[in-house]
C-alpha cells in the first residue's frame, strides 16, 4: 500500500534524528580513540621491555625456580579463558568476534578432554556467555571505556590465584588488537604458565635484531642478585602489564569500531533520506497529476 506524503515526511524526520545521534556518537568515539591511541603508544615500549626482560631472565635462570606461579602443572585439565571486550554495544562485530573466538576455543578444549573456565572483562562478553548457557567464573565490568592499571592488577590477581590454587592449569586471553580505526584483529595469547606463554614470543623485528647479537652481547647482561630472584619479581609484573596492554588495545579497538560503525550508520541514513525524499516527490507528482486529470475530466464534462 502506497504511503501518504505525511507518512514519508515523518519517516524522513525520524531518520534525520537518528543520523544526528550517529554523527554525534562518531565524533565522541573519534575523540576517545585518539586518547586511547596515545595511551597505547606510551605503554608499548614499557610492555615490550617487561616481556623482553622476563624472557631473558627465564633463559638465564635455566631451571624455573620453585615458585607456585612459575610451576607448570603436570596435566592441563582446566583452562582459564579471559574474554576482553566492552561494556556497551553499537560497535559492529567488536564484541561478538571475541565471544565467538572464546567459545570456539572452549569447544576445542572440550573436544580434547579439557574443561574451559570462562572469565569476562566487559558486560557484553559476560552477558553473551550467560545467554549461551556458559557459566562465568568471574566478570569485571565498568571500566572498558578507560581502563586503569588497577583494573588490570585486579584481573591479574584473580587469574594468578586461580592458577596457583589449581583452579586452572593454563590461562589464555582473547582481545581485539588495535591496528587502525577500521582494522582490529582478534588475538589469542597464552598467559600462564610462563613456559607456554605466547605473550613472550619474539616478534620478527626482535628475532632479527637478536640474531645479530650472539653470545658476546648476551654475556654483557649480569643479574643481581640472580636471575631466579629477578624472575620471581618480574612474573607478576609481566602478567599485570600483559593484561593492561590487552585492555588498552581492546579499548582503542572498541572506539575505532564504534566510530566506523557510526560513520556507516550515518551514511546509510543519508542514503535512506535520499530514497525517502525521492519517494515523497513521486507521491506529490502523482497527486498533482491526479488533480490535473480530475480538473480536465470535469472541464470536458461541462463542455459536453
Amino acid at each position: 500500500m502506497p504511503q501518504s506524503q505525511r507518512d514519508v515526511r515523518n519517516r524522513i524526520g525520524a531518520v534525520k534524528n537518528i543520523q544526528k545521534i550517529t554523527r554525534a556518537m562518531e565524533m565522541v568515539a573519534a575523540a576517545r580513540l585518539r586518547r586511547a591511541e596515545q595511551r597505547i603508544e606510551a605503554l608499548r615500549p614499557y610492555a615490550d621491555a617487561i616481556r623482553r626482560m622476563t624472557r631473558q631472565a627465564a633463559e638465564a635462570a635455566g631451571n624455573v625456580p620453585r615458585l607456585p606461579i612459575l610451576q607448570e602443572h603436570a596435566q592441563v585439565g582446566r583452562v582459564g579463558l579471559l574474554l576482553i571486550a566492552g561494556d556497551r554495544g553499537l560497535a559492529g562485530a567488536f564484541n561478538s568476534n571475541i565471544v565467538r573466538a572464546g567459545v570456539a576455543a572452549g569447544r576445542a578444549h572440550e573436544a580434547d578432554g579439557r574443561t574451559p573456565v570462562y572469565f569476562a572483562s566487559g558486560r557484553r562478553p559476560s552477558t553473551s556467555l550467560t545467554f549461551r548457557g556458559l557459566q562465568v567464573a568471574e566478570s569485571f565490568t565498568g571500566f572498558t571505556d578507560r581502563p586503569a592499571y588497577a583494573d588490570a592488577r585486579r584481573i591479574a590477581e584473580t587469574l594468578m590465584a586461580a592458577f596457583v590454587d589449581d583452579e586452572v592449569d593454563q590461562v589464555e586471553i582473547f582481545y581485539n588488537g588495535y591496528i587502525s580505526p577500521i582494522n582490529q584483529q582478534v588475538r589469542r595469547e597464552t598467559l600462564l604458565p610462563l613456559q607456554q606463554a605466547t605473550v613472550l614470543d619474539e616478534s620478527d623485528e626482535e628475532r632479527t635484531g637478536r640474531e645479530g647479537r650472539d653470545s658476546e652481547a648476551r654475556a654483557l647482561v649480569e643479574y643481581e642478585p640472580d636471575p631466579e630472584e629477578i624472575l620471581k619479581r618480574l612474573v607478576p609484573d609481566y602478567v599485570e602489564i600483559s593484561i593492561f596492554r590487552a585492555l588498552l588495545e581492546s579499548t582503542a579497538s572498541e572506539h575505532g569500531a564504534r566510530m566506523t560503525a557510526m560513520r556507516n550508520a550515518s551514511e546509510n541514513a543519508g542514503e535512506l533520506i535520499q530514497n525517502l525524499t525521492l519517494e515523497m516527490n513521486r507521491a506529490r507528482q502523482a497527486e498533482i497529476t491526479q488533480e490535473i486529470l480530475e480538473v480536465v475530466a470535469g472541464a470536458e464534462g461541462l463542455s459536453g
